[in-house]
């Protein structure tokens, strides 16, 4: 299993980024992914998760509203769309398939940090 994630970089208060990550060593279309982000000095935290076939999302109420997952089961790609982003954003921001659970399998992280 691997996971790549990509797109972070330092942006303003309330401007937007996408975040990818691409993922291979599994049959994609079968499972469930999530996003988590670190920030420093904190534990990890679940962001958003996307159903195997994309029908079903969740958010962590602090992000709901402002953020979108997304999927391409035919790129093997989940997406992350940020918008309106806050100071609290900042952190390193994971990608993760849902099952096991806990989930073991994690990528490199990309760090998002948002800084006038």
């Amino acid at each position: 299993v691997q996971l790549v994630e990509s797109g972070g970089g330092l942006v303003q208060p309330g401007g937007s980024l996408r975040l990818s990550c691409a993922a291979s060593g599994f049959t994609f279309s079968s499972y469930g992914m999530s996003w988590y982000r670190q920030a420093s000095g904190k534990e990890r935290e679940l962001v958003a998760s996307i159903s195997s076939a994309g029908g079903t999302t969740k958010y962590a109420d602090s992000v709901k509203g402002r953020f979108t997952i997304s999927r391409d089961n035919a790129r093997n790609t989940v997406y992350l769309e940020m918008n309106s982003l806050k100071l609290e954003d900042t952190a390193v921001y994971y990608c993760s398939r849902n099952r096991p659970y806990p989930p073991v399998y994690w990528g490199q992280g990309t760090q998002v940090t948002v800084s006038s």
